[in-house]
């Protein structure tokens, strides 16, 4: 945390690289949490590119006084929810369309087997309510605390423990149904 602090004191003054380093160190992460709560590769991608712009445009004005690492998740979860609004208003897309965020870190071998896990995963994710996948999504890739949840979501810890209990209990059993087929 105290790296995080001097980073965004660098930031506040003009660094690019202070901005860059941030940029490195948390964007896998966010992205992660973008395309499990968005479905969307691209759309991931231009809800964490957002994020870091506007984070950018405050810097300026921007005090740390938690973690950076849960300030840039709650901006994704954010953001993914005015995402995920506007698309209800403006229709719903395929699962066909969904694209699996890649890791850069792997062989070209494993990226087809971690493909195919990561896409049922994101199949197993789009059959939970936006509440319970934004819970479990945040809970365990965001590693935000259950009071950090329902403070974002405004709702009591207990529900949204208990929105992370059926959506875990069902991706299980969504998980489970695939393996046995």
């Amino acid at each position: 945390m105290l790296e995080d602090k001097l980073l965004v004191w660098k930031l506040r003054r003009g660094s690019k690289d202070a901005l860059r380093v941030i940029y490195e160190k948390y964007r896998d992460d966010l992205l992660r949490i973008a395309a499990g709560l968005l479905k969307e590769k691209s759309q991931a991608e231009d809800a964490v590119h957002d994020v870091f712009a506007a984070f950018v445009s405050a810097s300026s004005n921007f005090t740390l006084t938690g973690s950076l690492r849960g300030y840039l998740t709650t901006c994704v979860a954010n953001k993914a929810r005015n995402i995920n609004r506007t698309k209800l208003r403006q229709g719903t897309v395929s699962l066909d369309e969904v694209e699996p965020v890649v890791s850069r870190l792997r062989r070209p071998d494993e990226w087809i087997i971690y493909d195919e896990q990561f896409q049922q995963i994101c199949d197993a994710m789009a059959h939970l309510p936006y509440e319970q996948r934004e819970a479990v999504v945040l809970h365990i890739q965001g590693a935000m605390k259950f009071k950090e949840i329902a403070k974002l979501q405004e709702t009591s810890v207990k529900t949204v423990l208990s929105r992370y209990r059926y959506g875990f209990n069902k991706l299980r059993s969504l998980l489970n149904e695939e393996v046995t087929k």
